[in-house]
């Protein structure tokens, strides 16, 4: 126990000094160094960062616990992200990059879906932030709710106790150095939360065949290993994919890739990160089912596995993996909900424009705060669900509010402004009141919102004018073949 702390101690100061160095180095920066790390993110950063951003500790502790729980059927979670993360970096990637850098250089996604159609109309940013601040505050608390309970399981430590720790330490770094840090932290904790999910089961397994193991196939129920259960199950998992599409602090990162060439190094790269994190990850709860058998929280998997099969200094290293999955996934929707209010709401509404790129960088840093002391606040909250829980609720309202609208923004140009506005609603409120009301009909309640979205932002457009010839050839140059 104390040789893993002391892994969780060191892991956690380097961590920090990251973002001291990042402070150092940036700290005369402006708000596109802070926000967007200022376009010059390589292509192994870009990837694994958006990776690691994307793969919180749900994917550790959330994912495990339901294959291990309820079987084989919950692998179409797994599939459906493996499918839509790939799609996003294929479609949307290249794209995404070159219209944000023409919309007026957008360092922000509402910037982006504002400047794409050369619009004053404050209006889109302000509703991004407020979905931005609502859904990462509840995504960032399922995030510092893993650090509680795995301090608790592993050192003992009280979990409300343990979830201040982490905060302290994810604020910091976010704080000081920015989106840079932001990045090269989540490159450094994506490599480890790869070597831990590889080293797992595969230990775990040859332990199984050496007869080792606590069940074996022939003991668990043939229901548990049927991949078809029913169609709802199906579809809802392969729904988890359409989230990609919408999801801010993952594509965000399409936007700070130094140039169009190093795109293609960047997907397949992120590609092949998040296929082996998602495989292994089911894997961990197939063989960890046969080598633990019955365990009472079964969000601890992975967890007693490696405490299992490993020295405590190994144990230590391969269990910071899930503050990595926590710590890269929080500090990605902090940033976001800092840039969202402070480039979006407070420079050009609060202000009119009159901020300085330092008063800026404070106030971004001040909503990192807020935010953050939310979070915390529906974590240490014994009734504000489960880790899988509260990832999922946020997911489903950023894919459906924004999914279909930025796909559409990037391939169909007779989106209109009125349009983008009206689908972002109509998909957040459709998911929500789906969650809501129909909640127990078991369809996840992303897929209606995402298509209440597109078909809301596709109707809006042709009623309304079409777009100007201003906004028509900002298009044909983002979809040419020059680079920019």
């Amino acid at each position: 126990m104390n040789a893993e702390l002391i892994v969780f101690v060191i892991y956690l100061f380097f961590m920090l000094g990251i973002g001291v160095f990042f402070f150092l180095r940036t700290r005369n920066g402006n708000e596109k160094d802070y926000f967007l790390g200022g376009r010059k993110m390589g292509p192994w950063v870009s990837a694994l960062s958006a990776g690691a951003s994307d793969m919180s500790a749900w994917v550790l502790m959330g994912l495990p616990a339901s294959v291990y729980a309820f079987g084989v059927g919950q692998t179409w979670i797994a599939i459906g992200l493996a499918i839509g993360y790939a799609l996003s970096w294929l479609l949307e990637a290249r794209r995404l990059r070159r219209f944000s850098i023409l919309a007026n250089d957008a360092i922000t996604i509402p910037q982006y879906l504002t400047n794409r159609f050369l619009s004053a109309n404050k209006a889109m940013q302000v509703i991004c932030a407020i979905i931005f601040l609502v859904a990462y505050t509840i995504y960032a608390a399922s995030s510092i709710k893993a650090c509680g309970t795995l301090f608790n399981t592993v050192v003992g430590i009280e979990p409300r106790t343990a979830m201040y720790l982490a905060a302290v330490i994810i604020v910091s770094y976010t704080f000081l150095g920015g989106f840079s840090a932001v990045c090269w932290t989540d490159f450094f904790q994506g490599m480890l939360m790869l070597a831990s999910l590889l080293a797992a089961p595969i230990f775990a397994l040859v332990l199984i065949q050496n007869g080792q193991g606590v069940s074996t196939l022939g003991e668990v129920n043939a229901n548990y290993w049927k991949l078809f259960t029913n169609w709802k199950d199906v579809l809802s998992g392969l729904g988890w994919g359409l989230g990609y599409f919408g999801m801010p602090h993952i594509i965000i990162r399409f936007m700070s890739i130094r140039s169009d060439k190093d795109i293609k190094k960047s997907a397949a790269i992120g590609i092949t990160w998040t296929v082996l994190i998602l495989g292994f990850a089911v894997a961990s709860a197939l063989i960890g089912r046969m080598f633990l058998g019955e365990i009472s929280d079964t969000s601890t998997v992975f967890i007693q596995m490696v405490r299992k099969l490993f020295p405590p200094v190994i144990s230590g290293i391969l269990l910071s993996a899930i503050l990595a999955a926590s710590m890269s996934t929080a500090d990605s929707q902090l940033l976001s909900s800092a840039s969202a209010f402070a480039s979006d709401v407070y420079k050009p509404i609060i202000r009119k424009g009159k901020a300085g790129d330092e008063e800026m960088l404070w106030n971004g840093r001040l909503v990192v705060l807020l935010v953050s002391a939310v979070a915390l606040l529906i974590a240490s909250d014994p009734g504000s669900g489960t880790i899988m829980d509260l990832v999922s609720n946020a997911w489903g309202v950023f894919g459906a509010a924004f999914g279909p609208v930025i796909l559409l923004s990037l391939f169909w140009r007779r989106l209109t402004f009125s349009g983008a506005v009206a689908g972002i609603v109509a998909g957040a409120a459709a998911d929500i009141l789906w969650l809501v009301f129909l909640g127990s009909f078991g369809l996840y309640e992303i897929i209606p919102g995402f298509l209440c979205g597109l078909i809301t932002a596709v109707i809006v457009s042709l009623l309304s004018k079409a777009p100007g010839k201003a906004v028509d050839d900002l298009f044909e140059k983002a979809v040419s073949r020059q680079e920019v």
